[in-house]
């Protein structure tokens, strides 16, 4: 076991004294570490005996009294500091404080070199050595014994739980809520001190920090490979847990978490090709309940949402994020909107935390397994009215109308009545009408800009806007035509991304 400070400070070649703080000769020290920086507590990861030189050391009450109230909460077991050196005096209110905590406060002797006292630690910590390369044998062990294929993570919680006798939760940093969909929630007291708002401990600084929450000990640290996974650990009891071998244990996890992703990845490429099916039309009713069940969207009541993003690969993760949070769900991504097939029961606050910032999202109505079609016109629709009235989130059939109309029928319908002679001639025919319609409106109606944006002669635009005017039987000459058509394509647009 590792060595006690009272056992150090009893080391008769060593000459230490104990100035304050008794009550925490028990605590064992599992490494001796030098800093004269600032923020000596920064350093601690747990265990240590910080020594200095003094240079660490406030000159003021307040400033000491603090300095040993952080050391506590970042879980060293003791501080020594060298005597004759740099440190002021040590003031009545940072030996109080000492004692209180309690906080061992070790005296030094001149001219003793640290590497003394460290190299005296070390040498009693050789067993400790061997228990820690056991204990991290056993952890990477667990990977292979912690269960079957569907529990696995939890199955691999528990088994490290156990091993470092502590409580493990395994949380998204920037909403506290479980990093797996079957994890444990963080007990309510936890989730208020670390809530990323009101909270009284930052989550955005070190990557392996101890904190002391209700006079227990709390770490949190980073998964590696995983964008804001964090493991928090609550130890049962004294000594906690090894540092290097919790920075094992998160790696065994970050491990496991890779391969619930890879495999929900394999599953978000079966999703994507069925949505693709589903929505253009080539499965049947019997088909379409089975593979939306087979992929734990329930088929008698689900929706389709259409999330639209100025650059399409920031909605490469929203499968994952849905999932995580409970909601698995099919999407598709075509160029820069992801349409996605989830339970109707997911709420909005859900889909705008998953799909991040400077998105816009339409959803459709519940529908049932037969209504996928028209439920993607729907969700293309709410999409359209929340960019057009500069919204977050729109659903169908709710809110502000958009252009003036309030169903896709409707807009269907605008779009038929005013470019359907013009789509029957482009199948027809060779031409790019709509094209050049849509840049002559983009350029305010500019022969030359079009022109020049479309790579053709003044005159050849000049043709194409009369024949359009000839198709539809429209003066291109009145704004209320231009309106018009400005507005059926940008249905038409909404309408087929």
């Amino acid at each position: 076991m590792a060595i006690t400070v009272a056992e150090l400070v009893a080391e008769p070649q060593l000459g230490l004294t104990l100035l304050a703080g008794s009550a925490g000769s028990g605590n064992r020290i599992t490494w001796a570490h030098t800093s004269d920086l600032p923020r000596l507590w920064e350093w601690v990861t747990g265990g240590e005996l910080m020594m200095t030189n003094g240079l660490s050391i406030p000159a003021d009450a307040a400033g000491q009294v603090a300095l040993a109230g952080a050391l506590v909460d970042a879980g060293a077991s003791a501080l020594a500091i060298g005597e004759k050196m740099h440190a002021p005096e040590l003031l009545p209110e940072f030996l109080a404080a000492c004692e209180g905590l309690p906080l061992p406060l070790i005296n030094v002797p001149y001219p003793l070199p640290f590497i003394a006292i460290a190299r005296t630690v070390a040498e009693s910590s050789l067993l400790e050595e061997s228990r820690r390369l056991r204990q991290t044998a056993r952890i990477y062990d667990l990977l292979r014994t912690a269960g079957t294929s569907e529990d696995h993570v939890q199955g691999l919680l528990l088994g490290l739980a156990a091993e470092l006798d502590a409580e493990l939760f395994v949380v998204d940093r920037r909403c506290l809520h479980p990093w797996h969909p079957d994890g444990r929630p963080l007990p309510d007291f936890l989730r208020a001190e670390l809530a990323p708002r009101t909270g009284r401990i930052s989550l955005a600084g070190k990557k392996f920090q101890w904190h002391r929450l209700r006079d227990r000990h709390v770490l949190m640290m980073d998964i590696p490979t995983h964008a804001n996974a964090l493991l928090v650990v609550l130890p049962n009891s004294d000594p906690h847990p090894d540092a290097v071998v919790l920075l094992h244990a998160a790696t065994v996890l970050g491990l496991e978490l890779s391969r619930n992703v890879l495999s929900l990845e394999s599953r978000h490429r079966l999703a994507s090709e069925f949505l693709l099916q589903a929505v253009d039309g080539r499965l049947g009713t019997a088909e379409l309940e089975s593979r939306l069940t087979a992929f734990d969207v329930p088929a008698q009541d689900f929706v389709v949402v259409s999330i639209s993003a100025d650059d399409g690969e920031r909605l490469a993760d929203v499968h994952v994020e849905l999932w995580r949070h409970g909601f698995p769900a099919a999407c598709l991504r075509r160029f820069n909107t992801l349409h996605v097939a989830v339970s109707a029961a997911v709420t909005a606050d859900i889909l705008i935390h998953c799909a991040g910032p400077e998105v816009r999202i339409g959803i459709s109505s519940p529908t049932s397994a037969p209504g996928i079609q028209r439920a993607l016109q729907e969700s293309l629709w709410a999409l359209g009215s929340a960019k057009g009235n500069a919204m977050k989130l729109a659903r169908y059939a709710e809110g502000a109308s958009w252009l003036g109309l309030t169903s896709f029928e409707e807009g269907t319908a605008l779009v038929e009545r005013l470019l359907g002679p013009i789509f029957a001639y482009e199948q027809s025919q060779e031409g790019d009408l709509i094209v050049t319609l849509r840049t002559y409106l983009d350029t305010q109606r500019s022969w030359q800009k079009t022109a020049a944006a479309l790579f053709a002669h003044r005159q050849t635009v000049i043709y194409r806007i009369r024949k359009i005017s000839e198709l539809t039987g429209l003066d291109m000459t009145e704004t209320s035509t231009l309106a018009q058509l400005w507005f059926a394509l940008q249905i038409h647009e909404a309408m087929h991304k």
